[in-house]
């Protein structure tokens, strides 16, 4: 198999023949400029319009602070409160909708097995959206 340069020297031709490519490229060009157009859609649809600054829709829930004490004392808000008193009304709050948020807050030297009872029992009774508040570091 010869490959020649086309001059008498015979050594092996240098360039690259670019003719099929840009034929390729100029037929791929073709194609997409006549398909593009047919992939639009052509069915009008009369979509629905958001009223997004209408608020009568919309109930704003205070969020529920529970605090616990390093000796397991409970707080409502800051009301104090026993814990039947808190699986009650635990228990009333999570058939409401929307569902308040509950925040539990624990004493810093609070054990976390008495923030992870309280915190077990707003889920037994149902209660989706339990949360922690701390305090930012300090630095």
């Amino acid at each position: 198999m010869a490959f020649s340069s086309g001059n008498d020297s015979g050594g092996p031709m240098a360039s690259i023949n670019v003719t099929p490519l840009v034929d390729v490229m100029l037929v791929l060009l073709i194609i997409f400029m006549i398909t593009a157009p047919l992939m639009t859609h052509k069915i009008k649809v009369n979509l629905p319009e958001a009223d997004l600054d209408n608020k009568e829709g919309k109930v704003e829930v205070t969020p529920i602070t529970l605090a616990v004490l390093q000796d397991g004392t409970l707080y409502w808000d800051d009301e104090p409160i026993s814990k039947a008193l808190l699986e009650s009304r635990l228990s009333v709050e999570a058939q409401k909708t929307p569902q308040p948020q509950i925040n539990v807050r624990g004493d810093q030297t609070t054990k976390y097995r008495i923030v992870q009872e309280v915190v077990q029992t707003a889920q037994s009774q149902g209660m989706r959206k339990v949360g922690f508040v701390a305090t930012p570091q300090r630095q």
